[in-house]
């Protein structure tokens, strides 16, 4: 700009007559001389350039790595240079073993995964060796039963025969433990399904660790984990598992299957749910071993860890596996096994224990997973929203490896009504257990029992005795009301001394094999007292049932049903509560015959009761015996019904009974006796009878013991004798 201005005064002068020499454009002028102007003292290019001044004029260049842009207008006064792409303007500008990176005004080739730069030439890489330089610094990069071959930017692991690296080429060889798909030597009857698991994994374990087979029928990952839970469905579908050991069978199997999946999945994580299963896999790979926290969730559990626990201290494999497994229905057959959990006594009182949540099964790569580094934490829904109470507590448990469950390792971290928190040091296959104790009230249930028992077992002993010796009343019906009270009686002293003598564990179970069996009885000898009185009113004659056939079926009957039982299902016998049957099926053996004893009764006596209102009414019915038939039947149905409604609460109480519930029940079962005493024999008037000839002659017998200790006086003893005879004459009228 001064140069114009100088231009400018110049033609100013020259107007006032001063005029110097006139200088070319791009020239000054001082005096009378013409000097050159330096352009490029002034921004006169545009960003990116070098501005070169010349005589008289300039011009502009770009920078190295830019070029001229003509969309700006005229470069030489303003025009801009923009960068040039080296990456895509370029040819092979970087090796194919380098990436190309565009710099402003220049770029950068930085070398592909397995390569290094090459020091002659720049942008050139060069294949880097990995197993050679393992070797120089004494590492072992594919495991000890593994070969490194070196590859163009890579390296291979290949694994000798009983080892794998699940298809990952820079992995370390890993054992494969492939006999424990086997099935060698633990039998499994009852998980007939169990067969097809084992054989499938089996077959791919076989597969992976044989390199000769080069990758066939090896299966894909996200395939053999769809079959396992599809096997699984089969198997927990049909109901619950027989046995403890199929249980823990069941669980290693499906465990043992994971781990050999996890690694061939194809994603990082994998979620699969089904009608017995929820499960979710997350797993890592790489060359170094993976950190940072863990989060799996489903509707049931959720765990909390990090990849640390989850890969181990030991060796690292390549990868890192955690996966969290819920069973939706299998704390049905794991509702028992509760023999090892000790210390958790509170004020004296043992608990007894039922599953509280769904069974979760924790999975992960460490193969030390007895004493973790960190504790894992499991969160679980309970199956039913309970507050804690001083009648219950949730306690954290696992399955252990003898088919029980246990408490070591884990505890209890918080707990609401909903969820449980538990830590544990290892990993299994865990479930919150309700620890239930005793009623507020047991030392008066007690009470109650042992008074109502006592009272009940003289009753019966006096109707026995009744049922024995009184001839008057001999016959069919008696027989049975006598050996109805003889089962009743043993019944009843069995329950007093042994309904909770729950160790030995042999000896509960025969208490509870002779409680089923002579509750049966009593119900049995119930239904033929229903069927003598049908005979009773439909026959006319011959309507009594010879003792043979009373006692082939009163006793008969009951062994058969207990030896059955006891065949198929002897552990449901005792449990850790009572010495009666289990809740897992066991108890229909004895609550099937009852509800069918007390159908066919109930059909009987609407029998019974119409034909005796037809008797009733016809023209010359024999009253006295319509009349004591009627009183039959009245007893019959109040006994049962005395009998059917203790069992009702029975059943209540054996489940989850309250302290009502409770007191309902140890009432009805202790006056048993003492009603059946009263409605077969205070109030039939023959037996009354009896007792009041059995007393007078017991009150006769002690007048004339008295009397022999009385004074020998001739008359005196003749008038005693004469009110003697006189007082014996009118007991007799």
């Amino acid at each position: 700009m001064e140069y114009w201005k100088e231009l400018l005064l110049l033609g100013l002068l020259c107007t006032l007559g001063e005029c110097f020499p006139e200088c070319d454009l791009g020239y000054r002028s001082e005096g009378r001389d013409c000097f050159d102007v330096d352009e490029c003292m002034e921004p006169l290019c545009g960003n990116n350039t070098l501005c070169f001044n010349t005589n008289g004029s300039f011009y502009c260049q770009c920078l190295p790595g830019y070029k001229e842009n003509n969309g700006y207008g005229d470069f030489a006064l303003g025009g801009h240079c923009q960068d040039i792409n080296e990456c895509t303007d370029g040819e092979n500008i970087c090796s194919h073993s380098a990436n190309c990176s565009n710099r402003i005004g220049s770029y950068e080739c930085t070398c592909q995964f397995g390569y290094s730069a090459a020091a002659s030439s720049q942008g050139h890489c060069q294949d880097i060796d990995e197993c050679k330089e393992a070797d120089d610094k004494k590492e072992d990069l594919c495991g000890v039963k593994g070969t490194c071959q070196n590859t163009n930017g890579s390296y291979w692991c290949m694994c000798s025969k009983g080892f794998t690296n699940y298809g990952n080429q820079r992995t370390t060889c890993s054992e494969l433990h492939c006999d424990s798909f086997s099935g060698d030597g633990r039998p499994t009857p009852s998980l007939g399904g169990l067969a097809d698991i084992l054989f499938m994994m089996r077959k791919s374990c076989l597969a992976l660790s044989d390199p000769s087979t080069a990758g066939e029928g090896i299966a894909d990952g996200d395939v053999l984990l769809k079959k396992l839970f599809k096997g699984t469905e089969a198997i927990l579908s049909p109901g619950p598992v027989a046995s403890s050991e199929d249980v823990s069978r069941l669980l290693g199997v499906v465990e043992d299957a994971i781990m050999l999946i996890g690694p061939r999945l194809k994603d990082g994580r994998t979620k699969t749910v089904t009608n017995e299963t929820d499960a979710e896999i997350a797993v890592q790979r790489g060359t170094t071993p993976p950190i940072g926290p863990i989060h799996l969730t489903n509707a049931n559990a959720t765990l909390d860890t990090d990849w640390t626990t989850a890969a181990g201290m030991g060796a690292y494999q390549g990868f890192a596996l955690a996966a969290l497994l819920s069973y939706k229905n299998l704390e049905s057959s794991v509702n028992r096994s509760f023999e090892k959990l000790t210390g958790h006594e509170k004020d004296g009182v043992n608990p007894s224990f039922q599953i509280s949540s769904r069974v979760v099964s924790v999975v992960v790569s460490n193969p030390s997973t007895q004493n973790l580094s960190r504790h894992v934490n499991i969160t679980l829904r309970h199956l039913q929203d309970n507050e804690e109470s001083a009648q219950l507590s949730y306690i954290c448990a696992y399955w252990n490896e003898n088919g029980a469950w246990s408490t070591d390792g884990c505890y209890q971290l918080c707990s609401n009504a909903t969820h449980t928190v538990c830590t544990c040091k290892h990993l299994s296959s865990f479930a919150v257990l309700m620890a239930l104790y005793d009623m507020e009230h047991t030392f008066g249930l007690q009470v109650v029992t042992k008074i109502g028992l006592a009272v009940s077992l003289v009753c019966l002993v006096l109707c026995i005795l009744t049922f024995k010796f009184c001839r008057s009343i001999h016959g069919t019906r008696t027989t049975i009301h006598l050996h109805l009270c003889i089962c009743l009686f043993v019944a009843d002293l069995i329950f007093l001394a042994g309904i909770s003598q729950t160790k030995p564990v042999g000896g509960c179970r025969f208490v509870a094999a002779m409680l089923h069996y002579f509750f049966l009885g009593v119900f049995t000898w119930m239904l033929l007292e229903g069927v003598q009185l049908y005979r009773m009113v439909v026959l006319v004659f011959n309507a009594s049932i010879r003792p043979l056939y009373l006692f082939l079926t009163g006793y008969g009957a009951p062994l058969l049903i207990v030896v059955i039982s006891a065949i198929i299902r002897p552990e449901g016998y005792g449990t850790d509560k009572y010495c009666w049957l289990s809740q897992d099926g066991l108890i229909w053996s004895f609550y099937g015959p009852v509800c069918f004893i007390i159908i066919l009764n109930v059909i009987f006596f609407i029998v019974t009761v119409w034909r005796l209102a037809e008797k009733f009414t016809s023209l010359n019915p024999d009253l006295s015996k319509l009349h004591k038939i009627r009183a039959f039947t009245v007893t019959a149905i109040a006994q049962m019904c005395i009998l059917g409604l203790m069992w009702v609460f029975g059943a209540f109480l054996f489940q989850e009974g309250t302290t009502v519930e409770a007191y309902i029940f140890t009432i009805l079962n202790s006056l048993q006796g003492a009603l059946v005493f009263l409605m077969h024999c205070l109030l039939s008037k023959q037996v009354r009878d009896e007792y009041a000839h059995f007393l007078s002659c017991v009150c006769t017998t002690q007048k004339k013991r008295y009397s022999d200790f009385s004074t020998t006086n001739p008359s005196s003893s003749q008038s005693q004798g004469s009110r003697s005879g006189q007082h014996t004459g009118e007991s007799q009228i």
